[in-house]
């Protein structure tokens, strides 16, 4: 295991009204020692999977984070994190107890005695959606408000006291879907070919199952077919491109696997409501 070869990179930062603290943030590889919080931090994982051992509240956690694995520490928990691979790119939203109370009160439940569940590289579509959504924010300057980024401190704290703590309701909907371990490797395969000319075949041969299965599961795994989500990581990386790089609009479209830059600049401003010239440096 390497020793840690730097201090952790924050890219951004910014504080909510309502006391919601958001990081955008790099650690290196190695290893990371982080104290006890008196919040509850969600850690978001963006960009290429990297090898993972984390162990915090008495357990030892070996996993691959992935785009969109999320991480949930109880507040108190002090946690050490070994990272192999690459450096591990995360949103980390620290959430402050008054938020996740209140929550709880609305819900009629004992905020007291309320446990904040340990949770590693875990699946949520509606977390992950919200934890976008201030990303976006985060990067572009906040133009939206303090009304709209305090509302999604209270919608993430909602997600949270609702399916992640002990008020959680425990008669949720079964659905079918893909294994974690299944999903970990198709969304490290995804993301390691967002350049490539991705088919459903390919993509399903990595699952192990049919391309006619795979629609079906991982729509029940994610929320949203698999073409959306390639076409949404595409659109991610060509704008992380775009505000760190001195490329070409043109040579990043080919880079996030675009066929062409129109074809990017088209699915930029329906998902982010932007041009790529209006995020490029």
């Amino acid at each position: 295991m390497p020793e840690n070869n730097g201090l952790p990179e924050i890219l951004a930062h910014l504080r909510t009204g309502d006391g919601l603290i958001v990081q955008l943030r790099n650690d290196p590889v190695g290893v990371l020692e982080v104290p006890e919080m008196e919040n509850v931090i969600i850690a978001i994982h963006l960009g290429a999977p990297t090898r993972l051992v984390c162990r915090r509240g008495g357990r030892r956690f070996v996993g691959t984070a992935v785009h969109g694995g999320i991480d949930i520490i109880p507040d108190q928990t002090p946690s050490r994190w070994e990272i192999f691979d690459n450096k591990d790119t995360a949103l980390l939203l620290s959430l402050p107890k008054h938020l996740l109370r209140g929550v709880a009160k609305d819900c009629g439940g004992d905020d007291i005695r309320m446990e904040i569940y340990n949770r590693f590289q875990i699946r949520d579509v509606q977390l992950e959606n919200l934890g976008w959504a201030i990303k976006n924010e985060l990067e572009l300057g906040c133009p939206s408000g303090r009304l709209y980024l305090d509302g999604l401190s209270l919608a993430v704290a909602s997600r949270v006291v609702t399916q992640h703590s002990s008020l959680a309701n425990r008669k949720m909907a079964v659905r079918e879907g893909l294994s974690d371990g299944r999903l970990r490797q198709v969304l490290s395969f995804i993301e390691e070919h967002l350049a490539d000319d991705l088919s459903l075949e390919r993509i399903a041969d990595v699952a192990g199952i049919s391309a006619t299965h795979l629609k079906v599961v991982f729509r029940g795994s994610m929320g949203l077919p698999v073409h959306r989500y390639v076409i949404r990581r595409r659109v991610e990386r060509a704008k992380t491109l775009l505000m760190e790089t001195d490329s070409s609009v043109a040579e990043i479209a080919l880079a996030a696997g675009f066929s062409h830059q129109s074809h990017m600049a088209r699915h930029m401003r329906r998902i982010l409501g932007v041009a790529p010239r209006a995020i490029s440096r």
